[in-house]
C-alpha cells in the first residue's frame, strides 16, 4: 500500500476522513428534511412554508417535514438550527427578525457566520395605517401633524424590537417626528386599538390590516418598500408619499447552517427559485399578501448584510441597545 493510500486507510478507520467538496450533494437528499418554522401553526408565514416544504418534496424525492419550534421571538428556532450539522437536512425559513434581533437583544448565535443564506422567498407586505379618525390623508400630512403635536401621538406595533417597532422608530427618525410606542401581543389586539381609534398609527402586514383597509375601517398611506407593490398598485410608497428615501422590507428567506455543501446550496437554491415561478404558487402567496422576491444565493447573502446594517442604525438611533 502505498503511503497516500495508507494514510487515508487510517484516517478513515479513525472517523477522521471527510468527502470532497462537492460529493455529499451527489447523495443529497438521503433522509427527510427538516423545515424549522420559526412560527405557530396557521399564519401567513407557516402556510408559505408548508406551500414550500409539499413543493420541493415532489422535485427530490424525500420528505419535507415542516417543524413550528416557537419562542423569543423567532431566536430559539434560530439557535436551534445554527447548531445543526451543515449536512442539508436542517434548514431555516427565517424572517426580518434574523437581522434586527442581533441589534435589539442579546443573541447566542451570529446571524452571518453561523449561517449560510439559501434563498430570499418573499416579502409579506407591510403598510403605514391610521385609524379613520386621522385627518391626514397622506404620509407628507401625517407627519406635519406629528410635528404639529410632538410626542402626543401614538403607533402601535407587535411588540418591542419587532419589524413593525422598528419600522416605525426608522420612519419618526427620518421625518424629525417624535412619536409614542403602544407595544402590543400580537396584531389583532393592535389592530382592534388601530379600528376603534385608540391609538392613532400603527405599521402592520397586510395580511392582518388588509380586510380593515377594504371595509375602510382604516386608513392606509402607504407601503414600506421602494417600489409599489403589484399586491397594492394603486397605494403610494411612504417615500413618494411624503418621507423620501425611506425604505423597509420585511422578508422570509431560508438559511441551512453555517459551512453548507455549495453544491447543495445551488441545488436547493434552483429547486426553490423555480417553485416560486410556478403560477399556483404566486397566486397563492399573493392571497396571503406575500410579495416574491426570489434572490439567489449571492444576492440574499449581500441583502443579509445590508438588513443587519439599516437595522443596526436604527437601533442606534432610537437609544435600543442588546440587553435593553
Amino acid at each position: 500500500m502505498n503511503r497516500r493510500a495508507f494514510t487515508f486507510a487510517a484516517a478513515a478507520a479513525l472517523g477522521l476522513a471527510t468527502l470532497p467538496t462537492g460529493a455529499a450533494a451527489n447523495s443529497w437528499p438521503s433522509q427527510p428534511i427538516r423545515l424549522v418554522v420559526p412560527f405557530s401553526p396557521g399564519g401567513a408565514a407557516d402556510t408559505m412554508a408548508r406551500i414550500v416544504a409539499e413543493k420541493l418534496r415532489d422535485r427530490i424525492g424525500q420528505n419535507v417535514l415542516v417543524e413550528n419550534v416557537v419562542g423569543a421571538g423567532t431566536m430559539v428556532a434560530t439557535d436551534q438550527v445554527a447548531r445543526a450539522a451543515p449536512d442539508g437536512h436542517t434548514l431555516l425559513v427565517a424572517a426580518s427578525a434574523h437581522t434586527i434581533n442581533p441589534n435589539v437583544t442579546k443573541v447566542r448565535y451570529d446571524p452571518i457566520a453561523d449561517f449560510t443564506p439559501v434563498t430570499l422567498l418573499v416579502s409579506p407586505l407591510h403598510v403605514l395605517v391610521v385609524a379613520d379618525n386621522v385627518p391626514a390623508k397622506s404620509v407628507a400630512e401625517l407627519i406635519a401633524l406629528a410635528k404639529q403635536q410632538p410626542g402626543k401621538l401614538a403607533y402601535g406595533s407587535v411588540g418591542h424590537g419587532t419589524s413593525t417597532h422598528m419600522e416605525a422608530e426608522m420612519f419618526a427618525k427620518m421625518a424629525g417626528v417624535e412619536l409614542v410606542h403602544v407595544p402590543y401581543r400580537g396584531s389583532a389586539p393592535a389592530l382592534t386599538d388601530l379600528v376603534a381609534g385608540r391609538i392613532p398609527i400603527m405599521f402592520d402586514a397586510l395580511a392582518s390590516s388588509g380586510p380593515h383597509i377594504e371595509s375602510k375601517a382604516i386608513r392606509a398611506l402607504g407601503v414600506t418598500s421602494a417600489k409599489r407593490s403589484p399586491l397594492m398598485p394603486n397605494l403610494p410608497t411612504i417615500a413618494e408619499s411624503g418621507l423620501p428615501g425611506y425604505e423597509a422590507v420585511p422578508w422570509l428567506g431560508v438559511f441551512g447552517p453555517a459551512k453548507l455543501d455549495p453544491a447543495i446550496v445551488e441545488r436547493l437554491n434552483k429547486e426553490l427559485l423555480e417553485i416560486l415561478a410556478q403560477e399556483d404558487v404566486k397566486t397563492r402567496f399573493a392571497q396571503l399578501g406575500l410579495e416574491i422576491l426570489a434572490y439567489p444565493s449571492p444576492k440574499f447573502a449581500e441583502f443579509v448584510k445590508e438588513d443587519l446594517a439599516k437595522w443596526a442604525k436604527t437601533a442606534k438611533d432610537a437609544g435600543i441597545q442588546p440587553g435593553n
